[in-house]
């Protein structure tokens, strides 16, 4: 059948505070749902949920599908599981940068690594909120927080680049107040096959309110945010006019028609190539260079969950013993 987003929204009512980015995350993923089920032809009960502990992972409540809401750090773990023991299921993961970056740090880069058929949303707001603002993995160097009330004085992870380390096949950033590119970027990772890590830069208005205010605010979005679409210019701005270009082996921001620059010497994105330089600027890109949104990585690899399944098959084949029966006749038997 043909599902619309109200088919994906559970009864539950939505208890995250009022402005918080996770609400636009979630409408994100709700309208993205029916279209993936399209293209897919997966039936609304073949999708699941599964999250850690954190206010993003309150999420499965607010989707009429299955879930499953596990302990701290351990949605990866769970959800791994879940994709080999099911792979007919299609496996969505909710967690937060503290949930999914500390406690759960080592599950998460080990399920890049082994490239798992898995969707994972990583909600970025750069704090704990549930547990009422300590800093997390991803506060900025200096952060005023309830456990850093001097600053913190530890450099934070950059999640992609963290992927990447992990040779990660798939890696988006998007910003919650931008629910149209969002949606573009789930689609794109259902599409893909391997483990999807999709980054959303979130607001928490109660602790850490504006911590993405530099990049997502209406006057400065155009001029500080790039989206990136495999094939297409890398070009931003709010007239459009402005572009990346490579020069001495790292990334410019130019103004087309200003210093000889045209059209012609603005990078084309490939998100496909497998090398990792590239990729690796856009996802560093700061300071003076916009921020880069949209698909940054998506390369094509074997999956640890059909990996599994094939040496199962060629195990299975193989063997003389298929059941019960031949394993106890197996060897040395006599009877009495």
């Amino acid at each position: 059948m043909k599902y619309t987003f109200k088919d994906f929204k559970s009864n539950q009512e939505v208890r995250w505070c009022p402005g918080c980015g996770d609400h636009a995350v979630l409408a994100a993923l709700q309208r993205a749902l029916p279209q993936i089920s399209e293209d897919s032809g997966l039936s609304k009960e073949q999708f699941v949920v599964v999250s850690g502990i954190g206010c993003s992972s309150r999420l499965p409540y607010y989707m009429d599908t299955f879930g499953f809401h596990s302990i701290h750090g351990r949605a990866t773990a769970i959800s791994t599981g879940l994709k080999v023991a099911r792979p007919d299921l299609a496996v969505w993961q909710a967690c937060g940068d503290g949930d999914a970056l500390a406690i759960g740090g080592n599950h998460f880069i080990h399920a890049v690594r082994r490239n798992v058929n898995l969707n994972i949303i990583l909600f970025n707001n750069q704090i704990y909120g549930l547990t009422k603002g300590q800093y997390s993995p991803t506060s900025k160097f200096g952060a005023i927080t309830k456990t850093s009330p001097y600053g913190t004085v530890e450099n934070p992870f950059t999640p992609g680049q963290l992927v990447l380390g992990a040779r990660g096949t798939f890696f988006a950033r998007g910003i919650d107040v931008d629910i149209k590119t969002n949606q573009e970027i789930f689609e794109k990772a259902a599409q893909h096959k391997g483990t999807s890590v999709c980054e959303m830069l979130t607001n928490c208005v109660i602790f850490n309110d504006g911590a993405h205010r530099a990049i997502t605010d209406k006057e400065v979005r155009a001029d500080r945010t790039i989206i990136l679409r495999h094939g297409e210019k890398m070009l931003f701005g709010a007239e459009g006019n402005r572009g990346l270009v490579l020069e001495n082996g790292a990334i410019k921001a130019v103004t087309l028609g200003e210093d000889g620059y045209t059209i012609d010497d603005v990078l084309i994105h490939d998100a496909t190539t497998r090398d990792t330089y590239m990729h690796n600027m856009l996802i560093d890109m700061k300071d003076d260079l916009p921020v880069a949104l949209g698909v940054i990585r998506a390369v094509e690899d074997s999956t640890y969950d059909e990996n599994v399944e094939k040496q199962l098959q060629e195990v299975t084949a193989a063997s003389k013993i298929h059941c019960v029966d031949d394993l106890l006749r197996s060897g040395s038997t006599w009877q009495v």
